[in-house]
């Protein structure tokens, strides 16, 4: 004996898709109006606070920031080459330590505490200590040009700091995967490696993709942390100016040009992970 199923007519489907957009349309008028009266009231109310000249002046003074923007954008150019040579190496990296970490051979549980261990000690150490440490420390050992170079040890303090977070979402996107599917593939013939490599990884990696690339996001933004032992990346190029004319309107600058890289990235990742929860509810 089958359960009732109601039937949905197609009179019914269309008043209901009908319904929802109207509610659509409604919620995205209520939304512009919400915006619009915020942004009015700041206008109206901003100029009115009694340092607002001063700030002005110091913050957003369009000449300087004209003069000044494209070399800031020469310096982002250092920032991006950090980047992309430090992403594929922590990528490496903190997948090799998510697996040593997921190892349960008796022999290799020396992989698998160095993994705890490492996971444990760096995510507790801010990066910006990590930068100082190692851009301050090792080249404080006397070692000859080119191995003394801050952009070989920020890169690695990046690496060692960002892996540290990125093997805890590789970790959790291994565990996330059903037990069934390793015993199925184990039951078609697949090593335990085999089955990492084509079952399991494939399938961790691509449900942790809106995380790793909040991690991404977060990465492009902390390169500016290198500005402190030596680079002439963009945060340092905005020190120098803020120094030679006196305003802050270089750092609005690099914020500026942070923004038109990491908005977009952003905006993806909550596509992605809005995908992602369509495809689980559906």
């Amino acid at each position: 004996m089958t359960a009732f199923q109601p039937t949905i007519t197609p009179l019914q489907l269309t008043r209901r898709q009908r319904h929802d957009r109207r509610l659509k349309r409604r919620s995205l008028v209520v939304s512009c109006i919400s915006v619009l009266l915020v942004a009015l009231i700041l206008v109206l109310l901003v100029p009115k606070a009694p340092g607002w000249e001063a700030v002005k002046s110091s913050f957003f003074n369009w000449d300087i920031l004209v003069k000044t923007f494209p070399k800031l954008l020469s310096a982002f150019v250092v920032d991006l080459k950090i980047f992309f040579w430090s992403a594929p190496l922590i990528f490496i990296l903190s997948l090799a330590i998510a697996l040593a970490r997921n190892t349960r051979r008796p022999a290799l549980f020396p992989l698998r505490l160095f993994g705890a261990v490492y996971t444990d000690v760096l995510r507790g150490v801010p990066v910006i200590l990590l930068v100082y440490l190692i851009g301050f420390g090792i080249p404080g050992l006397g070692l000859p040009r080119p191995y003394n170079s801050p952009y070989i040890w920020g890169t690695v303090a990046l690496v060692l700091g960002y892996s540290a977070y990125v093997a805890e979402v590789f970790r959790a996107g291994i565990e996330s995967v059903h037990s069934s599917q390793s015993a199925a593939a184990r039951s078609l013939g697949l090593s335990e490696s085999d089955t990492m490599r084509y079952v399991v990884l494939p399938q961790a990696i691509r449900r942790q993709v809106p995380a790793l690339m909040n991690f991404v996001i977060a990465l492009l933004k902390d390169v500016a942390l290198l500005s402190f032992i030596g680079p002439i990346e963009i945060l340092r190029q905005a020190n120098v100016y803020k120094s030679l004319m006196a305003n802050f309107t270089p750092y609005v600058g690099a914020a500026i040009i942070f923004l038109c890289v990491t908005i977009p990235v952003t905006r993806y990742a909550d596509y992605l992970l809005a995908r992602q929860r369509n495809e689980r509810t559906t």
